[in-house]
């Protein structure tokens, strides 16, 4: 009768362990990250798309964050996450973004360098990779923003979800 019992009640168990637990988890760098601010871009400065039904398209350029990192020496590592692939999925068969990382020099928007001195290429989110990450020294104010892209629409029909990617950034 145990037997019976184990056998019946397995797979729910199994069904359980396997199921993927949603896990957030917080990290707090005490080692000199007091002086960096994240601010979001105006939304009229944020990237634009317009999309149709069964059409390519293209993501017009725009702002996302400013960080603020006049205040802090070391390095950082700012990483930028696209938040909603599970909802772009069902509206788009592809959607390729470019992300440029810009720092402001006298007032002016110019490409950044990276912890190395060289100059940061522009590197690619997708709803595959998901994220994108830069190392940047300290002491600068820098703008993450997208620098174009394509993308082709399966559905334009947004109802319950949205066809606009949506982004978090991140700096440690």
């Amino acid at each position: 009768m145990r037997n019976k019992w184990l056998k019946r009640l397995f797979p729910y168990f199994a069904f359980l362990l396997l199921i993927p637990w949603p896990v957030a988890y917080a990290f707090d760098d005490a080692g000199g990250q007091d002086g960096i601010q994240i601010a979001i871009a105006d939304e009229s400065a944020k990237p634009a798309l317009t999309v149709f039904s069964k059409a390519i398209g293209s993501v017009e350029s725009g702002e996302l964050f400013y960080i603020d990192a006049s205040g802090n020496s070391a390095d950082i590592v700012a990483t930028l996450y696209l938040t909603n692939p599970q909802e772009l999925i069902s509206h788009y068969s592809y959607l390729i973004l470019k992300v440029g990382v810009y720092v402001q020099n006298n007032g002016e928007w110019e490409k950044a360098s990276g912890s190395d001195g060289s100059i940061i290429s522009d590197a690619i989110l997708s709803m595959k990779n998901g994220q994108v990450s830069f190392a940047l020294p300290g002491y600068a104010n820098y703008m993450v923003g997208i620098d174009g892209g394509a993308f082709y629409s399966t559905n334009a029909d947004a109802s319950g979800s949205s066809l606009s990617p949506q982004f978090f950034l991140e700096v440690n």
